[in-house]
């Protein structure tokens, strides 16, 4: 224990020097900094208190990409040119929309948010660099986004997959599956133990990268070492994706049309809808691996060659069947969905 007490404090101390590198030696050259990395900078230079403002940081970030994606989506379900693209055809109530929007911000505040503020310590811990400017290249940001995506995707597959299970399903994960037709917010709408369990999926991808490219680490190449600004961009692109996943819109423009391994609001739609299968958040591969995409395959391929009167009186056949099956099986015994896809 006192040899992973010595190694955890000098890591700490090695990730704080080189977290703080910008703050202590103006080594840098301002010139060459980009608007963003000076309004970095300014922020967290000589900053009393770091921790507080990282998490202010963070959370304004979140709030601003999930409402700010949102938004499209509300305006849109006002419109009635763009219900043609609604998966299941009509918007959510606004009564449902509120309700939901009260829940999830408390769940925000009361939740995540002091998760955040727990952050900034764990970041000296793990070596990641907070204050350092200038930021990592982009091509590093984006290779890390691709990472930090195809990690949570796994995590988030096999324990939403498990989810459906039991008492598991019945008493925490189907609080998320309250309405078979989601609408963008209802992305974060979830019981607390779902949001605490099934969000440690998105520190997967960060930690491990973290670890592994570690600033206690002589030989890490400098841009290599996890800055927090790239998990800032990684908590915008995971929310930006879930509130896409759960539109319930599917245009011709849709990235899953051009890119089939990509998941998208068309095959998440289908899991809120038949309560089953399609149970990865951002791509498909697993579903495909372990076939749980067999019944949306199915059914995709039943009505793409449907008008689209017919396609959509289809799509609301399976909701309502999947419904009724929903209750009869949950209501009974609380044995999970996957017994009826086996």
């Amino acid at each position: 224990m006192d040899a992973i007490r010595l190694a955890l404090a000098n890591a700490s101390a090695t990730a704080y020097a080189r977290a703080n590198i910008s703050a202590v030696d103006v080594t840098y050259d301002a010139a060459q900094l980009s608007w963003l990395e000076a309004q970095w900078l300014s922020v967290f230079r000589d900053n009393a208190y770091p921790d507080v403002t990282l998490a202010a940081v963070l959370f304004a970030i979140h709030e601003v990409a999930f409402l700010g994606r949102f938004l499209p989506y509300y305006i849109m379900d006002q419109i009635p040119f763009f219900l043609k693209y609604k998966i299941q055809g009509a918007p959510a109530p606004a009564a449902d929309v509120r309700r939901v929007l009260v829940h999830v911000l408390l769940s925000q505040v009361l939740l995540q948010l002091p998760m955040m503020m727990a952050f900034y310590g764990l970041c000296l811990v793990l070596g990641v660099e907070v204050f350092a400017v200038p930021f990592p290249p982009v091509w590093v940001l984006a290779a890390q986004q691709l990472y930090f995506a195809l990690c949570e995707d796994t995590f988030h597959y096999w324990v939403h997959r498990a989810a459906h299970f039991g008492p598991l399903y019945k008493y925490v994960h189907k609080v998320h599956h309250e309405f078979q037709a989601p609408f963008g917010i209802e992305a974060e709408y979830a019981h607390p133990l779902e949001v605490l369990f099934l969000g440690l999926g998105f520190f997967i991808g960060p930690l491990s990268w973290a670890l592994y490219f570690s600033a206690a680490l002589p030989a890490t190449p400098r841009h290599l070492v996890l800055h927090v600004f790239s998990i800032a961009l990684w908590v915008a692109v995971r929310l930006v994706l879930t509130v896409d996943d759960h539109s319930g819109y599917d245009f011709p423009w849709s990235l899953h049309h051009w890119l089939p391994v990509w998941g998208g609001a068309d095959f998440h739609d289908y899991h809120h809808m038949a309560f089953i299968g399609c149970y990865s958040s951002t791509f498909r591969h697993w579903d495909w691996l372990c076939g749980t995409d067999k019944q949306y395959r199915e059914h995709a391929s039943r009505i793409r060659s449907m008008r689209r009167s017919k396609r959509l009186a289809a799509t609301l056949e399976l909701r309502d069947r999947a419904a009724r099956e929903e209750q009869q099986v949950y209501g009974a015994d609380g044995t999970g969905a996957e017994k009826k896809a086996q």
